[in-house]
């Protein structure tokens, strides 16, 4: 083996610990050095592995960066084990999610997660959209809706646009071929409602018409089940284009129009405070921030 290749270990801590903690300042406070000396560790090791880790801007990674976090994260963890106690080696995570985000958008991106920790035993548990808690207690929370949320840091992972979308057979049924940004074509529509989620009034004010949220129709409060009411021609459902993808893809729904338009609500995770400090939690967020960028 090449030892002249391996970085030194206290390189690899400063840059754990600035990647995490998006600082020099929090990361020499953490390590009990200097802020210079955290700069000059970050230096080394850049220079020793001849690639950029960090933008030198906001210390956000790199894509080299990126990748090569995932590989010192699980090395440093393998050195905190002790022999003969490889039982206690794998750590526990524990993720709220929301269910068609976590259907559409986690799920088939989770074994790149699991591929790359295979260390972290993750948990996800089903919560509700725009409630800010969940039924157990969890290290990690998504959450729906504009931020910042009480108690709670965060980052935003995901915003997306909005269009409306039917079935195939109900666009022949309501008549709706000739477009769906005039009160006309609305009033001929049964809307598909999901409340706060994504009131229909974000449509209205991007095609100029003052109309009110609707009061009565079908409601649902869970995106995914809207999309599939509007496959089974209960009407027309306001659909996240990232989210619905595949409804489109597959046929099951068309779109109504080829305008489309910021939605107010985006997706973020969120911890209490301190949280980050454990590894896997942020190894978990910064994961996520690449996999859905």
């Amino acid at each position: 083996m090449n030892y002249a290749r391996i970085p030194p270990v206290h390189c690899l801590l400063a840059f754990e610990a600035v990647a995490r903690l998006r600082s020099v300042t929090l990361a020499a406070e953490e390590l009990h050095v200097t802020p210079s000396a955290v700069s000059h560790r970050i230096r080394q090791l850049e220079s020793q592995l001849g690639v950029a880790l960090l933008e030198r801007g906001d210390f956000g990674l790199t894509i080299e960066g990126a990748g090569y976090l995932a590989h010192v994260r699980q090395g440093l963890a393998s050195l905190a084990q002790v022999p003969g106690h490889e039982g206690t080696r794998a750590v526990r995570l524990r993720v709220a999610v929301t269910p068609t985000f976590s259907r559409q958008l986690l799920l088939p991106r989770l074994a790149l997660f699991r591929h790359a920790y295979p260390d972290i035993d993750l948990t996800l548990q089903v919560a509700v959209p725009m409630i800010e808690s969940s039924p157990e207690p969890a290290d990690l929370e998504l959450r729906f809706g504009t931020g910042p949320f009480a108690g709670r840091e965060s980052v935003r992972i995901q915003s997306d646009q909005v269009t409306p979308v039917c079935s195939p057979a109900y666009l022949q049924e309501a008549e709706l071929d000739g477009g769906f940004e005039s009160e006309a074509a609305i009033a001929r529509a049964r809307l598909i409602r999901t409340g706060s989620l994504e009131p229909w009034r974000t449509w209205f004010l991007a095609c100029g018409l003052d109309l009110p949220e609707p009061a009565g129709g079908t409601q649902f409060n869970d995106l995914g089940l809207a999309l599939d009411a509007a496959v089974a021609g209960f009407g027309v459902a306001l659909m996240r284009l990232k989210l619905g993808a595949d409804w489109l893809d597959s046929g099951r729904l068309v779109r109504l129009s080829a305008r489309s338009t910021p939605s107010p609500h985006h997706y973020h995770l969120c911890w209490k405070p301190g949280t980050l400090e454990r590894w896997e939690c942020a190894a978990f967020v910064d994961w996520l921030r690449l996999a859905l960028g």
